[in-house]
């Protein structure tokens, strides 16, 4: 008998790829946390000690972690203004060593996001280091964004996967924040083309810009268009509005909020995060899911 989970009023039965999601992350609803590294080499706002960026990662990783997020993703979100497509190698050699160092201290699942749209080096970066996700801001369709026009190249990263013999997960955004379709577009298409055409392995949806939560009513139409492709919030996470949120979606990723003061410059709070969590977890609860926190153990 399939493995099926709720999103709000409705059942929706587990695709194969969408049991690897769930065996991935160890629960059917994961919140995933985000570390931002601080400026990597040959970024405008280099500091020039990669030291200093593998420090401030391995601390947020053990709070998140710590606090029971489910999985972690690893962003040079302090990059911009980033290039449009492919980083240059030096970040691609730094997030490999931030990523291993990283993987000593916790045992949750690790993706990567490399920005703005640099999916082949997130994909590399997670084979030769084992990370299990990466996160894909364009992955099919033409998108306006600061960088320019950014083309997805799906055709491109699965073939990438398969030449790696790698099983890397994909979770791709859709109409993805800081960015505008060049023409309008129908979002029930926009999440089957990225999912039927661009084969991601979950879909993403955003607000607007970094902090903002996107509209509970096009949660729940992206994840009726998904049919049990597992969706994401992608931004605007808190405790606050959590319940309201994971109604129609089935997972979250979030940074902001864990901040202190909720202020993405700052770093990681653990107690953020464990209050986070425990929204998070309570809502899950009165929705009637056997939901328990997955086990967290720390490397000595």
């Amino acid at each position: 008998m399939p493995f099926t989970f709720k999103s709000g009023n409705h059942t929706k039965s587990l695709k194969e790829k969408d049991v690897d999601l769930y065996q991935l992350f160890k629960t059917q609803r994961p919140i995933i946390g985000v570390v931002h590294l601080l400026p990597l080499p040959t970024s405008p706002r280099w500091g020039g000690s990669l030291k200093a960026i593998i420090d401030r990662a391995e601390q947020e990783a053990v709070a998140l972690a710590s606090g029971g997020i489910d999985g972690i993703i690893v962003e040079n979100f302090f990059d911009a203004p980033f290039t449009k497509n492919q980083v240059d190698p030096a970040i691609v050699s730094a997030m490999t060593i931030v990523v291993g160092r990283i993987q000593n201290l916790v045992t949750v699942p690790i993706g990567l996001n490399v920005l703005r749209n640099d999916a082949r080096s997130a994909i590399a970066i997670a084979s030769c280091t084992q990370a299990q996700f990466i996160r894909v801001n364009v992955l099919t369709g033409v998108m306006a964004t600061d960088q320019g026009l950014i083309e997805g190249e799906a055709h491109q990263l699965l073939r990438y996967r398969r030449e790696l013999g790698c099983d890397v997960k994909i979770l791709a955004d859709v109409l993805v924040k800081h960015a505008r379709p060049l023409s309008s577009v129908n979002l029930t298409n926009a999440v089957q083309d990225t999912i039927e055409r661009g084969l991601a392995d979950g879909v993403i949806l955003s607000g607007w810009a970094t902090g903002n939560p996107p509209n509970p009513e096009d949660l729940e139409l992206a994840s009726r268009a998904a049919q049990g492709t597992p969706v994401f919030v992608g931004s605007g996470a808190s405790w606050d509005n959590i319940a309201t949120l994971m109604q129609a979606a089935d997972g979250v990723i979030v940074s902001s909020s864990l901040k202190r003061h909720g202020n993405r410059d700052q770093t990681i709070d653990p107690i953020r995060v464990s209050q986070f969590v425990e929204a998070a977890r309570l809502n899950f609860n009165s929705n009637g899911q056997t939901e328990s926190i997955s086990s967290v153990k720390l490397h000595s």
